[in-house]
């Protein structure tokens, strides 16, 4: 895929968003027969369509209630938020990571090319691997984020990924949208 790029002072690459990406939120395509693993820290997480092979860190909630992000220089880094499902629990689970920075791309740059069907990879601390499929990518504007799609309860064990994506707002030095990936354990 194409590497970042700063021309004349504006990002691209990360601003350039697949078709296949839509604003709608993906239907989801549960397996009643899939049983729900017991709770276990993630500690990588594999994702061999767009190649990567990650280490998961622990991420909290800040004191304004938004949820942290691995440091930006940690380019191949994950982080999955510990304050809701682990992978393979009944839940979703969440997994950040960043797009890129001045310095270069990062562990999710490749995200919005990621399509329904492809495999996710996540390992467990108890060395159980949860497999999850991907229902669809969905871009947002941050000031629209679904709050409920995202972090709500679900019945199913299912998977968000995270990461930033389309214009990037020179003034605030931040990507004005998000790329979310819904996926489910199969």
């Amino acid at each position: 895929m194409a590497a970042l790029a700063l021309t004349g002072g504006t990002r691209v690459g990360a601003s350039l968003i697949p078709a296949s990406v839509t604003t709608a939120i993906p239907r989801q395509h549960y397996d009643p027969g899939v049983r729900a693993l017991a709770r276990s820290v993630p500690v990588s997480i594999r994702i061999p369509a767009i190649g990567v092979n990650a280490p998961v860190m622990e991420l909290g909630t800040n004191p304004d209630g938004t949820i942290q992000v691995p440091p930006l220089d940690a380019h191949n880094l994950t982080g999955w938020w510990d304050v809701g499902a682990a992978p393979g629990q009944r839940g979703a689970a969440v997994i950040l990571g960043h797009v890129d920075s001045l310095t270069g791309i990062s562990v999710f740059y490749d995200l919005r090319f990621l399509r329904v069907g492809e495999k996710i990879y996540v390992t467990l601390a108890d060395g159980k691997e949860p497999v999850f499929t991907v229902d669809g990518v969905q871009k947002v504007a941050k000031t629209a984020f679904p709050t409920q799609a995202v972090y709500g309860r679900t019945n199913f064990p299912e998977l968000r990924l995270i990461t930033c994506g389309g214009p990037f707002d020179e003034a605030t030095g931040h990507y004005l949208d998000s790329i979310i990936v819904y996926a489910d354990m199969i």
